[in-house]
């Protein structure tokens, strides 16, 4: 939220923010008693038990309360120090406040007070310095600070727990029936098991106990998820409405035609895939599908046949693809597969010639039917679709989203077909990829040979050199990839550049050697990239440049260098490099972790092919904290919910935005329930 919403006050008008510490909060996004509201703690510290004042754990955390027996002040040049003595039945604990002089006036004797912090031994005695704590003025009040699961809260400069936390009390207890009003009906909630929303908000900042955390953290999260998939949902209704793309009336005829065409058997996942897309296709409602398979999963030949479809109904396909190579190499494959069944395809990327390019624009204008796959150039202005019908994108996020939704500006809309190799599990990429259907492959073509994967030291690098001359001299290939470019100073990696001079004159002199990294010009690069592929090129070495790149089925080795620095989803793009042939190929990881989490990393990789099982395991790794690390601008986030670990929650709201969405008629003119309507204005938003 930006602004106030009608009868909802400013923060700066609440008792004890104030114009200057209103700024502060506005930083945090914060501008109403309602985002306070939502400013959820990102940990709690369970401060609920006290401890006896005798025989004290040195070095944790602990909770006392006692009764102030005497109070000191010590007016140290540079360091003054209050001295707080506290006394239980059981017996005493000297508490110490550097730098903090004016708390003697706090303090005084008779008080009964509770402190929470580490009790350290200093000179043959225990203190604790610089503790929490909370004068109990009122035994029979709750305390916000100390004795009770206690929040702490994300800061920012000028803000502070203990005025933080106070205030998120006073809040609660004084606004919060004012400024929020639950719109899930009783029903609803209870068959759901939800907690009411006033509740879980109380819950949430001042929780009676973990159990009552965790089930007002349940009525949050649901909300998060409902509301987005509701908002997810009403858009896509709203396209759905306001465009139409041209149906393609695709008879099973030519689905059989497709697949006798094929010089091979398909996976059950690409059958089902094109069943996907044979019913979407089929209708006036513009397509948006997420076409996600695993490395070498046989993307390219589900497309191909939507790519059939649309030349067979009339209508124009471009393929957007990040790279020059990797354009060249979907053209080469599509021509294989379209071009038995008399589908013009064509290349359109910066090195294409210019009658060449001259006689395709012409055509598209004319409105001829054809596939396009190239790069970006496919995006300038003077590239005309008359007449286009799909368009396909391979790894979208290497695109700007502008670029990505510039050929879907039109009328009518073009069909959407997006292709990632990107490992995400289930209910991650219903969210980074939220406003699309999802088909998932996760079958390898028949033929494909496991990559047997080896964790090894490299005092055995002699040895795997050996073994990989010996697989050379036969004329196969191989990758050496690099963490860094360049070695610093500080630095004890190894370096491609430098390791590239070493191989090439020492190591393999009679093999041919190439060098990219991401610092090589573009078109250095993918020359170099080409010279593999046509097999002038023994050995590349590289970074991780060539994560998405080229499918060269000569290539069966790689060694890893340094692949403790990569993470495990990372690791596994860049062995699906290799084993793209019929020919059994290896990845050598050469890696000396020193974490416990590093070792297990390496260790799964050389148990686990499939990239979804690897993407669950990674998840598991990292934990939370680095789940948006790649996050791009405009992907959804959530401010409690997480869309792996709260699986089952995410699924339970999608089904119910799912069924509520459906029965409404027109999503474009805001004929959806009011009670929808207040909902998600009431609501922080996701995106």
């Amino acid at each position: 939220m930006n602004a106030a919403a009608p009868g909802i006050p400013e923060l700066r008008y609440i008792k004890g923010v104030g114009p200057k510490r209103a700024l502060l909060f506005q930083k945090m996004g914060i501008h109403t008693v309602r985002d306070l509201l939502y400013l959820f703690p990102r940990r709690y510290e369970d401060r609920s038990h006290f401890a006896t004042l005798n025989g004290l754990p040195p070095e944790e955390p602990i909770t006392c309360r006692g009764e102030v027996l005497d109070v000191k002040f010590k007016p140290i040049r540079g360091m003054p120090l209050v001295e707080v003595l506290i006394g239980d039945p059981t017996g005493t604990l000297k508490v110490v406040f550097f730098n903090r002089p004016y708390l003697r006036k706090q303090f005084s004797a008779g008080q009964e007070v509770i402190v929470y912090g580490k009790v350290e031994p200093y000179k043959n005695d225990l203190q604790m310095s610089n503790p929490e704590f909370e004068i109990v003025a009122d035994p029979e009040a709750a305390t916000v600070h100390t004795g009770r699961i206690t929040p702490i809260y994300p800061l920012t400069e000028g803000l502070f727990q203990r005025s933080l936390r106070s205030l998120l009390k006073e809040t609660v207890d004084h606004h919060l029936a004012d400024h929020i009003t639950d719109y899930l009906s009783p029903e609803l909630r209870q068959s759901l098991d939800l907690v009411p929303l006033d509740r879980a908000l109380r819950q949430m900042h001042l929780p009676d106990s973990l159990e009552e955390q965790a089930r007002a953290r349940r009525r949050i999260v649901f909300d998060e998820f409902f509301s987005f998939e509701l908002q997810l949902f009403l858009r896509i209704k709203a396209i759905k409405i306001k465009y139409q793309s041209p149906a393609f009336k695709i008879a099973p005829e030519l689905l059989e035609e497709f697949k006798r065409s094929l010089p091979f058997q398909l996976t059950r996942s690409q059958e089902q895939a094109l069943q996907d897309l044979r019913n979407d296709l089929n209708q006036t409602a513009p397509m948006n599908r997420l076409l996600q398979g695993d490395v070498g999963s046989g993307k390219t030949v589900v497309a191909a046949f939507a790519f059939l479809a649309a030349q067979r109904a009339g209508s124009q396909s471009a393929f957007l693809v990040p790279t020059e190579i990797l354009a060249e190499q979907h053209y080469r494959t599509l021509v294989k597969f379209l071009q038995p069944l008399k589908v013009d395809v064509e290349l359109l990327t910066k090195s294409t010639e210019a009658d060449r390019r001259g006689r395709l624009i012409a055509a598209l204008r004319q409105g001829k039917p054809m596939v396009v796959a190239g790069t970006h150039a496919i995006l300038q202005e003077e590239v005309q679709f008359s007449s286009l019908g799909l368009v396909a994108t391979d790894e979208q996020h290497k695109f700007g989203v502008h670029q990505r939704n510039q050929l879907l500006q039109r009328k009518p809309r073009p069909h959407q077909l997006v292709m990632t190799a990107t490992p995400i599990p289930r209910t991650l990429a219903m969210t980074v990829f939220a406003d699309l259907d999802i088909s998932l492959m996760k079958e390898l073509p028949k033929g494909r040979q496991p990559i047997s994967t080896y964790w090894i030291t490299r005092k055995k690098q002699p040895e795997i050199f050996e073994h990989m001359a010996v697989r050379l001299r036969k004329g196969e290939q191989a990758y050496v990839v690099f963490p860094i470019i360049e070695e610093t100073e500080k630095s004890d990696l190894l370096a491609a550049k430098k390791e590239y001079e070493r191989l090439r004159k020492f190591v393999f002199p009679q093999f041919k050697l190439g060098l990219v990294h991401g610092k090589i010009d573009r078109e250095a690069r993918e020359a170099v990239m080409r010279a593999f592929t046509r097999r002038e090129i023994d050995i590349l070495v590289a970074t991780s440049v060539i994560e998405v790149g080229v499918d060269q089925p000569h290539a069966t080795m790689m060694i890893i260098e340094n692949a403790e620095r990569f993470g495990l989803a990372q690791l596994h793009q860049l062995r699906g490099r290799v084993g793209r042939g019929p020919v059994g190929s290896e990845c050598f990881l050469f890696g000396e972790p020193s974490t416990d989490e590093g070792k297990m990393r390496l260790r799964l990789l050389t148990k686990l092919q499939d990239g979804f099982q690897i993407a669950d395991e990674d998840l598991k790794l990292r934990g939370q904290g680095d789940l948006w690390g790649t996050r791009q601008s405009g992907e959804p986030f959530f401010r409690v919910a997480h869309p792996v670990l709260d699986a089952e929650l995410f699924t339970l709201a999608r089904s119910e935005a799912q069924k509520l969405t459906g029965s409404v008629r027109d999503a474009t003119l805001g004929k959806i329930p009011a009670w929808v309507q207040k909902y998600l204005e009431q609501m922080p938003k996701t995106d």
